[in-house]
């Protein structure tokens, strides 16, 4: 068991924040019924990071949220992994797109938004719903497709996903501080922008009706989170592959030998493994100065294999 965070791991991250690849970070690391807690440098420029943080989740939100109640829908029987989203949700006129390509973003569907940005609410969800299905079937990672989820789940339920998240999700694993934004206060994610609003462009426009982003959260709600999903009996089936590509893919998150993790565009990053029974959730705002989404991916993926071989150890 861990009984302190490794050092390597506080060094790791304090490395990082000197080299500004984030102003600072809230981490929690779970292992066998004990959470451990540190808080590392600034919000901004003056604001040190303390316990109680609410930070924007970014993508982070297609696990937590979207990924979740997906796998309830699943169980109760509202639709099979291999229905096409077509007979569900005829609003989207191919035939060939199925709910587990959605989830395993192996659907082919073609991104590009012309003009997104100058979108409102109705025009954005009706591009979504028209744009190009592809031949290609491999991985590809795309918002898109849990937008598209996410039409499908209010249609089903015949609510909006913030009510969905609400009564399915947060309130019965005691997540009161989890919900979209605009919230009151938060980590600023840009310097000169408002705290609290979301940074995500798809998020800004769509709302509560974003499957893809959108939610705000912190580490106890998290931990909340990580302590059912590595316990309760319904969860099991996240630990599998689901993905007919190379690329193997649990239902909504990334599967990686015994961990399934997902990452947020902030810099977020929830994993958890149910066998050793060990969590880890990284919050950070590492947009606040630079977006060198690049130079992040392989700064938080150095990180993330870091945490991994230090834990590894201890299971």
């Amino acid at each position: 068991m861990v009984e302190q965070i490794p050092r390597q791991i506080l060094d790791k991250i304090s490395q990082q924040i000197s080299e500004k690849t984030y102003p600072g970070a809230s981490l929690a690391i779970y292992d066998k019924g004990k959470w451990l807690e540190r808080y590392l440098g600034y919000q901004d420029e003056k604001q040190p990071v303390v316990a109680g943080l609410t930070y924007d989740l970014a993508s982070v939100t297609k696990v937590i949220g979207t990924g979740t109640l997906a796998l309830q829908a699943l169980q109760e029987g509202r639709f099979g992994l291999d229905q096409p989203l077509h007979a569900l949700y005829p609003k989207w006129q191919d035939s060939t797109v199925t709910i587990r390509q959605l989830l395993t973003h192996t659907s082919g569907i073609d991104p590009f938004i012309p003009n997104r940005d100058q979108l409102d609410a109705t025009e954005l969800k009706q591009a979504i719903e028209t744009l190009t299905v592809t031949e290609d079937k491999h991985f590809r990672y795309t918002d898109v497709n849990f937008l598209l989820l996410g039409f499908l789940l209010e249609e089903i339920y015949q609510e909006p996903l913030d009510r969905l998240f609400d009564q399915r999700v947060f309130a019965p694993w005691q997540m009161t501080e989890t919900g979209y934004g605009p919230v009151a206060e938060a980590v600023v994610t840009q310097a000169g922008s408002r705290a609290g609003i979301v940074h995500d462009p798809k998020a800004k426009v769509l709302g509560k009706h974003t499957a893809s982003a959108g939610l705000f959260s912190g580490l106890k709600d998290l931990e909340n989170y990580c302590q059912h999903l590595l316990t309760e009996d319904w969860t099991k089936p996240l630990w599998q592959n689901y993905s007919q590509d190379s690329k193997e893919r649990s239902l909504a998150w990334d599967l990686a030998g015994d961990w399934i993790l997902h990452t947020g565009y902030t810099g977020t990053f929830v994993m958890a493994n149910r066998h050793s029974q060990q969590a880890v959730i990284f919050l950070s705002n590492r947009t606040y100065w630079k977006d060198e989404r690049a130079q992040w991916i392989k700064d938080r993926d150095s990180l993330i294999h870091l945490i991994w071989h230090n834990l590894k150890k201890t299971s």
